[in-house]
């Protein structure tokens, strides 16, 4: 999946606040390294993660970007990978699981990531 292809896909399907801030929880657990999505997807969801950082949230603030942008640029400082796992943590405790499981539910029926049985582990 290319960058253009996301950028369509987010175009024909924009994201609600809440559902940026789970693209947004997504990107800081891939960094933590505690996403289970596919290699793949990961790399679907970064994109995805690239198309939606400009657009408002509704709980998550905007001064994580600057802080994911140095993380995936510095992938060995060990302060700042401290930094993003309570980062991610905080995240994931401000955005219910149905609500994820929501997020994630409708990016594949609406075609960005592939469907999954049920019995695979998601992000």
């Amino acid at each position: 999946m290319t960058p253009e292809h996301v950028h369509q896909w987010v175009n024909c399907h924009p994201l609600s606040p809440i559902h940026v801030d789970c693209a947004v929880t997504v990107m800081l657990k891939i960094i933590d390294g505690k996403c289970k999505m596919r290699p793949t997807e990961k790399v679907v969801m970064a994109l995805l993660y690239d198309c939606v950082k400009h657009l408002p949230g509704q709980i998550l603030q905007a001064d994580l970007h600057p802080l994911i942008e140095t993380a995936r640029a510095n992938e060995n400082d060990e302060a700042l990978k401290n930094l993003i796992y309570e980062k991610r943590l905080m995240a994931e405790t401000a955005i219910s699981r149905p609500v994820m499981k929501g997020f994630k539910a409708m990016i594949r029926e609406q075609g960005l990531l592939e469907k999954r049985e049920k019995e695979e582990t998601e992000a």
